[in-house]
């Protein structure tokens, strides 16, 4: 398991709402970010004097929930004081930054999150007010009321769960920290697979399950069980990954070891591979845990497991023989989508099953917005997701949502 925290990555955060001056280069000394030394960033980007200019590398990113990846860009931000001018006057530290991709996105009022990392680069990140990656930032950061002046935040407020960490690194941001452990699991996985390729997503997630078997109790605790064995496979994954990834690292790419293209095409195999697995991996521990608790169910893959229109819903309760007969009661059939993180994705679970009117979707995703979820429960999409997850939500969501425990109890009641 994962035992890293928060404070592992990051030295300290502040966030805002952006006003009209922060967001329009025309109404402003170009793009400058005043406030942040109130939030305590003077001790993580220091003092510059009055002949002084503190560089630092950032990653600036642009998310909306429509987005379906992050617009991400790497460019210097300045720390300076803008008082350096004036001998006589105290200073006032303010923050550069240049225009790119991303700033041509900002809005007044949009929300901004900037951090400093442990490693010395920034991270700053915008996007649309009340949109669910600001309330995951958030939360994750401890931050509560927000306004136009920067607001710190807290480090370790809560736990990094997996669904957290997937977002972060959706962000770009690596959480890789060794632990003491790594060794002895990397050589149960080299005896295990060989340590020279990896194996299929459904024996490695087997592997993942049955090393920890002993912990686990799938049928008194459906949702720890299921994130423990997302996070441990996740855990063992980068474990194995980083051992691979050298190798062919020291094995040079073409002829002479210099191959631009030939590791680009690598590096992309790479993020390819990460991005892939976690999903399928995510149904194959539903399927098994939904096999031990004895359900009747089938996945959208086999041979005329469709619904209308060919589509093919991620698990179909009892079955699909059942949901194409005319006569089978509508109110015995549940639909269940299943998505690592919902973004605006969610909406393809609309169209899979016309004849169930309230569909269900399970998900890792921590924190997602009211007004996000307030449209699926418009549309009679109920979410469901691992109780651990819930302390992200609002009470008013948590009122909502299901927990697998539940989602189990509600689908065996269908099937007595």
């Amino acid at each position: 398991m994962f035992n890293d925290r928060i404070s592992d990555y990051f030295e300290g955060v502040a966030a805002k709402y952006l006003s009209a001056v922060d967001a329009d280069p025309g109404r402003s000394h170009q793009h400058e970010i005043g406030g942040l030394p109130a939030a305590g960033f003077k001790q993580w980007l220091g003092t510059p004097g009055k002949t002084e200019e503190f560089r630092f590398r950032a990653r600036q990113i642009y998310m909306s929930d429509e987005s379906e990846a992050p617009l991400i860009c790497h460019s210097d931000v300045t720390w300076y004081d803008s008082r350096r001018k004036v001998a006589h006057r105290g200073p006032e530290y303010r923050l550069y930054y240049y225009d790119s991709p991303v700033t041509e996105q900002l809005s007044p009022g949009d929300f901004f999150l900037v951090a400093k990392l442990k490693d010395g680069t920034l991270l700053m990140v915008f996007a649309p007010a009340g949109s669910s990656i600001e309330n995951q930032l958030r939360t994750l950061f401890g931050l509560g009321m927000i306004d136009e002046r920067f607001r710190a935040g807290t480090l370790d407020t809560v736990s990094l769960l997996l669904p957290l960490r997937l977002m972060l690194e959706d962000l770009g941001i690596e959480l890789n920290k060794p632990a003491l452990a790594d060794d002895q699991w990397l050589s149960r996985l080299v005896d295990t697979f060989g340590g020279m390729a990896f194996p299929g997503t459904a024996d490695f997630s087997r592997f993942a399950r049955e090393s920890i078997a002993k912990d686990m109790d799938p049928i008194a605790q459906p949702d720890d069980t299921l994130i423990s064995w997302m996070d441990h496979e996740e855990k063992l994954f980068r474990i194995y990954e980083r051992h691979l990834v050298q190798d062919r690292l020291r094995a040079g790419f073409g002829d002479h070891g210099d191959d631009v293209d030939e590791f680009i095409s690598f590096s992309l195999s790479v993020q390819n591979r990460r991005k892939s697995r976690v999903g399928h991996a995510f149904e194959g521990h539903l399927d098994h845990l939904f096999r031990l608790h004895k359900l009747k169910f089938q996945q959208g893959r086999g041979k005329g497991h469709v619904t209308e229109n060919n589509a093919k819903p991620d698990f179909l309760f009892p079955s699909f023989t059942d949901y194409n007969n005319p006569d089978f009661p509508t109110d015995n059939l549940i639909m269940l989508g299943a998505k690592t993180t919902c973004k605006d994705r969610w909406r393809q679970v609309l169209s899979e099953a016309a004849r169930i009117p309230s569909k269900h979707l399970v998900t890792l995703e921590a924190a997602i917005s009211e007004a996000q979820t307030d449209e699926m429960a418009s549309h009679n999409l109920k979410l469901v997701i691992p109780a651990t997850v819930h302390a992200t939500y609002s009470e008013k969501q948590k009122h909502w949502l299901l927990d697998l425990q539940e989602f189990i109890q509600l689908t065996k009641k269908t099937q007595n």
